[in-house]
């Protein structure tokens, strides 16, 4: 595995976009992993337009997954040391609106329904599974 050269440039193009500064602040904030089925059913979005956000994040250096079975997890990297300060700012940020205070619920829900805290029943939301299924 090669270490990714993050830039200035690069962390705030990768949260230049809303979704992914969701993203980043659900995990940042609730400090867990989370599948995207997962994140799917926590911040309302559909399965594809996620799945581009989260590999925009993994190659921008934020996020390494893991997969097990049919899941694939998701985490904050914690390396360089300095990504800690920059969640601690996205933690931070204003809230006027309360979406990220709604994504944080719609996820603490949803994490109920782990079982050995793992993701066993995939997307929720019968509007947002892949093609509108």
């Amino acid at each position: 595995m090669h270490l990714l050269t993050i830039t200035p440039e690069s962390l705030f193009q990768a949260l230049s976009d809303t979704s992914r500064l969701r993203i980043i602040r659900l995990l940042a904030t609730s400090g867990q992993e989370i599948c995207l089925c997962e994140l799917v059913d926590a911040l309302l979005e559909p399965q594809y337009k996620l799945s581009r956000h989260l590999k925009v994040l993994r190659q921008t250096g934020f996020l390494s997954s893991q997969k097990e079975g049919r899941w694939v997890y998701h985490r904050l990297t914690s390396e360089p040391d300095y990504l800690q300060s920059f969640y601690e700012l996205v933690r931070g940020l204003p809230d006027p609106q309360g979406i990220y205070r709604r994504d944080l619920e719609n996820f603490n829900q949803r994490m109920t329904l782990r079982q050995d805290g793992r993701c066993r029943v995939g997307i929720l939301s019968p509007d947002l599974k892949a093609g509108g299924e």
